[in-house]
């Protein structure tokens, strides 16, 4: 899963395996450890040294063959391994987290086959109507009904997106945990604003119908009034991704992507985006605090420019991009 350094986004101006069952122990709670052998070729070792690309075979009781990155959770399980090797491992699977481990090599790949296929470059800021037709292009959400963009003028918005027959925990699991958590912390919080809204966009639509997204969102105990899940046609979903600068590719069935979480202010400005996965919940229910308030603040836009915004975003090396009004 790569993380690109820049983001443009529409803002409202929008613009065979062997099962062992175990514990592990995580504060006081028990949670249950699923434990699963794998086979598969090295595709790329992670700058960070942490995580591995694998091409691996079909996981069996658990996910289908695709290209896609594991954690380890020393770096020393990493050592000495190389881009086409191939390997067997120990996948652990736990309710919040997943690594891996016992990596053994068993031969080696030439550099050809070992090619990886690259999604053609992000091809940078393209010039843009004055009113994107996304705005008020019609999406479905979990409920079945026709919604659009313009229909959540006035909200903060955190926005990502996302494959429900995700397997793995700590990936499309936690981008809903978070906004599980972050919706509970708002709406139990004293004083809070209520004109947010939390939104969770599939990138497998042939899936992912409303009458599969309703009950996945039941099983975050979501509130609809607060959090939306939408799907659409796929061409609708893939040109609302590019603008958010979030990539994807289908690997038989299943996606690789990267991650990102948007927080989109009252006013319509991109505020913050996240790059990357893990807990981000307390960050998420902060930003949007600040989002919310956005429309209390002055401000005249020349809605027929594409400009920077010196944001949280941007402060951190983020460039922005938005669609005007």
């Amino acid at each position: 899963m790569t993380h690109r350094a820049c983001f443009f986004v529409l803002s409202f101006a929008l613009a065979g395996a062997s099962l062992w069952p175990g514990t592990i122990t995580s504060g006081a709670a028990e949670q249950k450890l699923r434990i699963f052998q794998g086979r598969g070729t090295v595709r790329e070792i992670k700058p960070d040294g942490m995580s591995v690309v694998i091409a691996h075979e079909a996981i069996s009781n658990y996910m289908a063959a695709m290209t896609m990155p594991f954690r380890v959770r020393t770096a020393e399980a990493l050592a000495g391994l190389r881009e086409g090797d191939e390997i067997s491992f120990r996948l652990s699977v736990s309710d919040q987290e997943s690594w891996i481990d016992r990596i053994i090599k068993s031969g080696k790949v030439s550099p050809e086959e070992n090619k990886l296929t690259h999604r053609p470059p992000n091809p940078g800021p393209q010039a843009v109507a004055e009113k994107h037709p996304l705005l008020s292009y019609k999406f479905t959400n979990e409920l079945g009904q026709a919604v659009s963009l313009s229909d959540l003028r006035g909200q903060a918005l955190a926005i990502t997106f996302f494959f429900t027959r995700c397997p793995i925990p700590d990936y499309c699991p936690r981008l809903s945990k978070n906004f599980q958590e972050a919706s509970r912390k708002l709406s139990s919080m004293a004083n809070a604003p209520t004109n947010w809204h939390l939104l969770s966009i599939s990138f497998d639509p042939q899936f992912d119908s409303p009458r599969v997204l309703k009950p996945y969102g039941e099983s975050y105990q979501y509130d609809p009034s607060h959090w939306s899940f939408w799907t659409g046609p796929s061409n609708k979903i893939s040109e609302l991704a590019r603008l958010s600068d979030v990539t994807f590719d289908r690997a038989q069935g299943f996606f690789n992507h990267n991650f990102r979480t948007l927080i989109i202010d009252a006013a319509g400005d991109l505020q913050m985006a996240f790059p990357i996965g893990g807990n981000l919940s307390e960050a998420i229910v902060q930003e949007i605090l600040k989002a919310a308030a956005a429309t209390n603040r002055p401000a005249i836009r020349d809605s027929s420019v594409a400009r920077s915004q010196v944001t949280a975003g941007a402060a951190a090396g983020v460039s922005t991009h938005p669609i005007a009004r």
